[in-house]
């Protein structure tokens, strides 16, 4: 599976796939609406999540929404996939936690199932010895 957040695309080739130019992205990143990684020798650098990102800002920038309804949106939509992300770890907690109860009820039953199969045993024994 490809690494959405590996720094791939230096920022001529970003702006050309995002659709902006080069000093938008400047600015986007001045107002904190994407971060691109840096070379040692400072190059910004893009990856796909980033392209995404400004994929997303561009089509809301049409739209008529202005950068500061932009940074709440792209905010919110952070916040939403946090509590996405924590509901499907609870989902899988429940499921362990469903799968583990299931375990020891059959362990349960199962040592039921022993003591009454003991219990038989001991009565039959009784009754053999009475004859």
């Amino acid at each position: 599976m490809e690494d959405r957040n590996r720094p791939l695309y230096m920022i001529s080739v970003a702006a050309e796939l995002a659709g902006v130019h080069p000093q938008t992205l400047r600015a986007y990143e001045q107002k904190g609406l994407v971060t691109p990684q840096r070379t040692s020798g400072n190059t910004r650098m893009y990856s796909q999540a980033d392209i995404d990102r400004l994929t997303l800002i561009n089509q809301l920038t049409g739209e008529g929404i202005n950068l500061a309804g932009v940074i709440r949106i792209l905010d919110l939509q952070g916040r939403l996939d946090e509590r996405d992300e924590e509901i499907d770890s609870l989902h899988k907690r429940v499921r362990r936690l469903a799968d583990r109860v299931h375990e020891l009820e059959t362990r349960a039953h199962v040592s039921e199932l022993m003591q009454t199969g003991q219990n038989t045993t001991a009565l039959a024994l009784r009754s053999v010895r009475h004859l």
